[in-house]
């Protein structure tokens, strides 16, 4: 049986710049934010809050990526994934057993499988977490392909954002060009 995951995608360097980790391309992933859980998110500075603010981690380098394509992957693959994520989460964590963690793990995972729900392969998918009211909010979009084709390539974007229906926030948009003279 095949079902679909998230799978890290970098389009550019940039997630290098960002990431004091950043996953390398094709790793199954998950939002991650339970690897905020003891962390006070308003402290957080640096890559550290650039993490907590738009990173999808990765299964295998346990590194951060900005942007994920939904994919298809097999019963093995999904289980490999499952694995790795409980491992994870028994060592760094401190699950109290291997069964504590398998249970967590597959939580997350069942929480990513349901991002990819309704999409097809290959779109990609982009989260921006906050902390409102003293809790942690996610918040997931969608990126589309653009319908027509550019003409000047220095000032229009790739891709073009899917506005999430009822939400009402503020455009931001990073100075990636700068944000590594800043680390």
């Amino acid at each position: 049986m095949t079902g679909f995951l998230p799978r890290t995608l970098r389009l550019d360097p940039s997630d290098t710049v960002i990431f004091d980790r950043a996953a390398e391309p094709g790793e199954w992933a998950v939002p991650g934010a339970f690897e905020f859980w003891e962390e006070d998110p308003a402290a957080m500075a640096g890559k550290r809050r650039q993490a907590f603010r738009g990173g999808f981690l990765g299964l295998s380098s346990f590194g951060w990526s900005t942007l994920v394509e939904v994919a298809a992957a097999s019963a093995l693959e999904r289980e490999v994934a499952v694995s790795a994520l409980a491992r994870h989460i028994r060592t760094r964590h401190g699950a109290p057993d291997d069964a504590a963690a398998r249970a967590a793990a597959l939580e997350e995972i069942g929480f990513a499988e349901s991002l990819c729900d309704g999409h097809a392969a290959g779109t990609v998918l982009a989260l921006s977490r906050s902390l409102e009211e003293g809790e942690v909010r996610e918040r997931f979009r969608t990126l589309h392909l653009r319908d027509t084709p550019h003409t000047s390539f220095n000032a229009l974007p790739v891709f073009g954002m899917v506005t999430v229906e009822g939400e009402d926030e503020p455009v931001e948009r990073p100075d990636l060009m700068n944000l590594g003279d800043r680390a």
